[in-house]
């Protein structure tokens, strides 16, 4: 009895076709032409509307998200389809989930499932078991498959001989073993990046100075003749990967990257390429090829671009900034263990300062510690030159060697791409002589082929004309002299106009790993861990609250805080003015100057009548009450006969009126009166005793 229907054959038949990657769609062709053939199976069963659903090819049964076997699922609900055509029953599914839930719409809606070896019906016990066990096996046949692929590839890793792909740099030498690439452009191009990392110590640095230079380098293509090499400007990503990949520093590793799994609307999710630590890492051989550098150097290599990272690891040191901070990054609180930052702040914008606020910032508690940069920068740098200044003249050697070879790594590549650029002329002109000048469709390209190589060769001939015709690095015997007397004088040397921050931040960060600062009371206790493992400690004077390089001088301070006792505001900027006395930024004093220095410092401003109330007289007050002139008052304090007192020069005086009363001054000012020369005036009067 047949299990195909007139109900059945009313309905559609749809032809499932799959491939589990878009490589089996590449080259697994027979099998795609096998799948694509079956809507003539499906015709010799007796259906004349057959749809063909192929949106999974390059999709894994395996559980993962296929937007055709959804589609497929959403006609049989449909009552659509009358039958589900495939290959096999692993095509279907290779995963429980969905295999049973299209045994179940099917044997719901009546729909029939065919392969190449019969029809069967899920409604029927035995067909309904039949297709279980066939979903069971196909699901296990995948997870052996994947097992037993995965073993295999795993040992040959062990052996250092696995090699999906290939880096750029190296060849594939057989099937298991890798070398240097022998063209020697590429092989200068990946050194390259290594040397420009170690002078700039940046990732991003190296990547600008690559394109600015507009310096190429190598990158791999697939392509139908196989491997090649492109050249082209890198981007960040090219940088960082010739820098952390370890088979560039002779070593085999497997395994660096894994995958997660999560479940998505019900669906099972795969993200690749989440990178694992090191320890994690399947498999890691030193020393299994020739390398572009050594491991130590890769080591170090690692623990640069790590500690650039400022926002991955809120403990690493970051990369340099712009900014007059010296010890940026390398400050860490000696009280909550977190890492300083810097404010900068002024009218330059140059004016740092560092702080801790990691707690308050992230669990809304007090700030920490915070203390001006300039101290403490000044004193370390003293620390790091005292090191350096027995290195001081190989230092300046090494800068001679360096501004010698300023343009040579440009050179270099030019000469190199130059030499290729020639190459490609060459084969270009062979492959046009050898073609029939008579087939102009091929020869009319292969001529315009050998027009852009000649271009090229000439673009990279006027780019290193224009290299080699640019004034010459080397040193005068002059500029030789000054270089060799400042790596004498590394103290000049460093605080010399020409030196940029970045220079001195990376100096430090050379010999620097770590400073430890705690505050206590006025002072900063330091703890320099030096590269190497060596520690010292270093006391740092710090400002007291409100004090810093721009505050005014302390007697400046006590003078006013001695005048607003005696005048307001404007008579005491012209005694300070009139006494040389100056702000903190040099800047003469005036009225509104005067009432900021007040508030800062909490000095009370002049009251009215305040001197009265203190029994206090001025100069000229004291000259009305002893009815002589301000000059006999003076002549009067000078000889000791009246006590008085005066803070400074142009200060006014400060007599006491119940010194006014007494008799001995009464006396003097009397007897100073008398002995006044007369008037010339026929009309002044005499006094009579």
């Amino acid at each position: 009895m047949s299990k195909v229907t007139p109900e059945h054959l009313a309905r559609q038949a749809v032809v499932y076709i799959r491939q589990s990657t878009p490589d089996q769609v590449v080259k697994n062709l027979e099998s795609k032409r096998r799948q694509y053939n079956l809507p003539e199976r499906a015709r010799q069963l007796g259906w004349s509307d057959v749809a063909v659903i192929d949106d999974d090819l390059g999709r894994s049964g395996g559980g993962v998200a296929r937007p055709g076997f959804e589609k497929l699922l959403a006609a049989i609900c449909e009552v659509r389809v009358g039958v589900v055509v495939s290959i096999e029953a692993s095509r279907l599914a290779r995963n429980g989930r969905d295999w049973h839930t299209l045994l179940e719409f099917c044997g719901l809606v009546g729909t029939l499932i065919a392969d190449e070896d019969g029809v069967y019906d899920p409604r029927q016990p035995n067909d309904r078991l039949l297709l279980g066990m066939k979903g069971t096996m196909s699901e296990m046949e995948l997870s052996v498959l994947r097992q037993r692929s995965l073993e295999a590839l795993k040992q040959k890793a062990r052996r250092g001989e696995l090699f999906m792909t290939v880096a750029v740099g190296y060849v594939r030498v057989g099937h298991n073993r890798i070398e240097k690439d022998p063209d020697r452009r590429v092989g200068e191009a990946i050194a390259l990046v290594f040397a420009k990392f170690t002078e700039m110590q940046s990732v991003r640095q190296v990547h600008l100075w690559f394109r600015h230079e507009r310096v190429p380098l190598p990158a791999a293509t697939y392509g139908a003749e196989g491997r090649l090499v492109e050249w082209k400007l890198p981007v960040y990503n090219t940088i960082l990967h010739i820098l952390t990949n370890p088979i560039y520093a002779g070593a085999y590793a497997f395994g660096r990257t894994g995958s997660r799994i999560s479940i998505e609307a019900g669906r099972k999710k795969v993200v690749r390429g989440f990178k694992k630590e090191r320890k994690n890492w399947e498999v890691l051989i030193p020393n299994h090829h020739e390398g572009y550098l050594s491991w130590a150097d890769h080591e170090r290599n690692i623990g640069l671009i790590a500690d650039n990272a400022n926002g991955k690891n809120p403990m690493s040191r970051g990369a340099l900034r712009r900014g007059e901070a010296l010890l940026a990054g390398l400050l860490r609180c000696g009280h909550c263990g977190r890492k300083l930052h810097v404010a900068y702040s002024g009218k330059d914008g140059n004016t740092g300062r560092y702080h801790c606020r990691g707690g308050a910032n992230n669990h809304g508690g007090d700030p920490c510690i915070s203390f001006g940069g300039m101290r403490i920068d000044r004193d370390v740098a003293a620390e790091v030159i005292e090191r350096l200044q027995p290195l001081g003249i190989e230092a300046a050697l090494a800068a001679q060697a360096t501004r010698s070879r300023a343009n040579e790594d440009k050179r270099g590549q030019v000469e190199l791409a130059l030499e290729q650029a020639r190459y490609e002329v060459g084969r270009a002109r062979r492959q046009y002589d050898a073609v029939d000048p008579d087939n102009r469709l091929v020869a009319a390209e292969l001529e315009k082929r050998w027009n852009d190589r000649l271009a090229v060769v000439r673009n990279l001939e006027t780019e290193l004309e224009g290299l080699t015709a640019s004034p010459a690095v080397d040193l005068t015997p002059a500029d030789r002299e000054r270089m060799m007397t400042l790596g004498a004088d590394l103290e000049r040397a460093w605080s010399s106009a020409g030196v940029l921050p970045e220079t001195r931040k990376r100096i430090v960060r050379t010999l620097i790993d770590e400073i430890v600062v705690r505050v206590e009371d006025n002072t900063l206790d330091l703890v320099i861990r030096w590269h190497g493992g060596d520690h010292s400690a270093l006391k740092v004077k710090k400002n007291r609250s409100g004090q810093h390089r721009w505050s005014a001088a302390g007697e400046t301070v006590d003078l006013v805080r001695v005048l607003a006792r005696q005048m307001p505001d404007k008579a005491i900027a012209s005694v300070l003015n009139r006494s040389g006395k100056t702000t903190g930024r040099g800047n003469g004093w005036t009225k509104s100057r005067v009432c900021s220095l007040r508030s800062h410092n909490d000095i009370a401003a002049y009251r009215e009548g305040e001197r009265r109330d203190r029994g206090e007289v001025t100069l000229d007050e004291a000259a009305a009450a002893l009815s002589v002139s301000p000059s006999t008052v003076r002549r009067l304090i000078k000889d000791d006969q009246l006590a008085a007192s005066q803070l400074c020069k142009g200060a006014p005086w400060i007599i006491k009126a119940a010194d006014l009363e007494r008799p001995d001054v009464k006396r003097a000012a009397t007897a100073r009166r008398l002995r006044r020369p007369p008037s010339g005036t026929p009309l002044q009067k005499e006094l009579e005793v």
